[in-house]
């Protein structure tokens, strides 16, 4: 029995079985060359060296040849029994994890369709919202408690019946993004993520509907350009400016809140608030009280000269990429004319997606991009009680 063939390296992508038969190996190879040589000494000791023994060299040597060759075929069947019952035992763990897994897997979707049945039928763009992985992203918000999840979703469609995000068209929040206070970056998080960026030291306004109406248009705008892997997006907030007299009031940033964190749950992956001067902390101890928990974690105070903060964004944002204003190296430049040539083609995509029709004809409003609103009212909000 050769116990000195090398094994082969363990690496990743083997199934558990692959990976158990190189670890049986390797436990054999270890555990029987100190088991041999215990054995041997012992044996050949007893047998060769104990007292009264006249055995010639040649003899001596033959019991040796014997002996190991007995305690070889020992040991490989102790090595058998032993890493039988280790295999058995890993077999277990794996097994058990893989069948915990799929139940997990198997209840999560048992749980999407009693949202769905208890939701009723929906049509038209209900329909299209209410979407599997929609359902999974209000059952997560909700830790997966079917009820309260249900009750958050048909809270949503209401919102959604009366707010109408889907028929909102950039020519009619153009005016409020002329500073470029919050827009859809051009470029990705390291995950492929849409990257909103916000600038609240630019606000120009004073019109919180108008305000609310802007944040949501582009919010749905960075959800239609997500890649299709990926459902959710990145802030990046600049507070260059920023001050008491051009922050918004604490109802807008409730408002804000309320609406992301309650009509988009799970949409958003990370905030990164960069370098807020200190008078920003107490705006912050009020809003926070606003922000619930699963919200609340994804909010991250960054600070240039702070190490760990530098790392965190190099973690999220490729350098090239990331703008100066962040801790980057590329120049941040918004263009509001070249942003809105963007936004207007995305409008067609969006009215695409949602089944709108848009038309010239005279007795529908025409906006000044050429684009009318929608005609498809929406459908009644049915809810089960």
């Amino acid at each position: 029995m050769d116990f000195s063939s090398p094994s082969p390296p363990m690496g990743s992508g083997q199934s558990p079985e692959a990976l158990m038969e190189q670890v049986q190996a390797q436990l054999q190879q270890a555990y029987a060359e100190e088991l041999i040589e215990t054995l041997r000494g012992k044996c050949f000791d007893k047998c060769v060296t104990k007292p009264g023994s006249s055995l010639s060299s040649g003899e001596s040597s033959c019991v040796s040849r014997c002996v190991d060759r007995y305690i070889e075929a020992m040991v490989g069947l102790i090595l058998i029994l032993h890493t039988s019952v280790l295999f058995k035992m890993f077999r277990r763990k794996t097994t058990s994890q893989a069948e915990q897994e799929n139940n997990e897997a198997a209840l999560r979707e048992a749980k999407i369709k009693e949202v769905k049945t208890l939701i009723g039928e929906l049509s038209g763009r209900s329909s299209l919202y209410c979407s599997d992985p929609c359902l999974k992203r209000y059952l997560e918000a909700r830790n997966w408690n079917v009820g309260k999840a249900k009750k958050m979703l048909e809270e949503t469609l209401k919102w959604r019946s009366t707010f109408k995000p889907e028929e909102i068209r950039w020519d009619e929040v153009s005016g409020e993004g002329e500073t470029g206070k919050v827009y859809k970056a051009g470029f990705h998080d390291r995950s492929g993520r849409t990257v909103l960026i916000l600038r609240p030291g630019l606000q120009n306004t004073k019109s919180l509907e108008n305000q609310m109406k802007h944040l949501v248009y582009l919010i749905e705008n960075a959800i239609m350009n997500l890649p299709e892997d990926q459902e959710q997006m990145s802030w990046l907030i600049d507070f260059t400016d920023w001050s008491l007299s051009t922050s918004v009031p604490i109802k807008s940033a409730r408002e804000t809140i309320n609406i992301l964190q309650n009509h988009y749950p799970e949409r958003l992956a990370v905030a990164f608030l960069y370098n807020p001067p200190r008078l920003f902390e107490a705006f912050w101890k009020i809003v926070k009280y606003f922000i619930d928990a699963k919200t609340f974690i994804k909010v991250k105070f960054v600070y240039p000269k702070n190490p760990e903060s530098v790392e965190l964004m190099s973690s999220f944002f490729d350098e090239e990429n990331l703008p100066t204003e962040f801790g980057g190296k590329a120049l941040l430049q918004y263009n509001h004319e070249e942003f809105s040539k963007q936004m207007n083609q995305d409008d067609v995509k969006t009215a695409d997606f949602w089944g709108l029709v848009h038309s010239n004809n005279n007795h529908q409003q025409q906006s000044s991009s050429g684009f009318s609103g929608a005609e498809i009212a929406p459908e009644p909000i049915q809810t089960n009680t």
